[in-house]
């Protein structure tokens, strides 16, 4: 199964489903809720226009935007899914693959992405992936921590 970058013109909407699909287990675990509750299909259009959509067939996808305003530069990873159906296959492995070689080509030597304090199975996966904790982030109006970032050298 090879990714595909998903262009800003054709229909998005398949790839909320799958988001809806993968992200479906964290309702009621997570607070504040998801931001996916607020992405359209319009949105996910921007973001490929913005940033870049990769799929794996109606599997998995990732959203990778570059971040030029960072020290030192990074790609951020958002929306990292796999459809619940398909996992155990290495499709998320083979997205962060796909992102290690998207920020090669833009001349980036950081991966970084943001996971919920509550989804400890996925703090797991990214350490196991490489990525390492390096900070705790409070949504706005809350006292505590609610996410995590985690960063990925690309560096040696």
């Amino acid at each position: 199964m090879k990714p595909r970058q998903v262009s800003p013109d054709e229909d998005t909407a398949p790839i909320l489903a799958l988001l809806h699909r993968a992200f479906a287990q964290m309702e009621g675990r997570i607070d504040p809720p998801s931001s996916l509750h607020r992405l359209t299909p319009s949105g996910i259009a921007e973001q490929a226009r913005m940033g870049e959509v990769w799929v794996i067939e109606d599997k998995a996808c990732i959203f990778l935007t570059p971040q030029s305003d960072a020290t030192p530069p990074d790609l951020y990873i958002g929306k990292l899914a796999v459809d619940p159906a398909a996992r155990g296959q290495g499709l998320a492995r083979h997205l962060i693959k796909l992102a290690e070689d998207r920020a090669a080509v833009l001349g980036l030597s950081r991966l970084v992405l943001q996971t919920r304090v509550e989804l400890v199975d996925n703090h797991a996966i990214f350490q196991h992936l490489g990525f390492v904790k390096t900070a705790e982030i409070a949504h706005d109006g809350f006292d505590r921590p609610t996410s995590y970032r985690f960063e990925k050298s690309l560096r040696g």
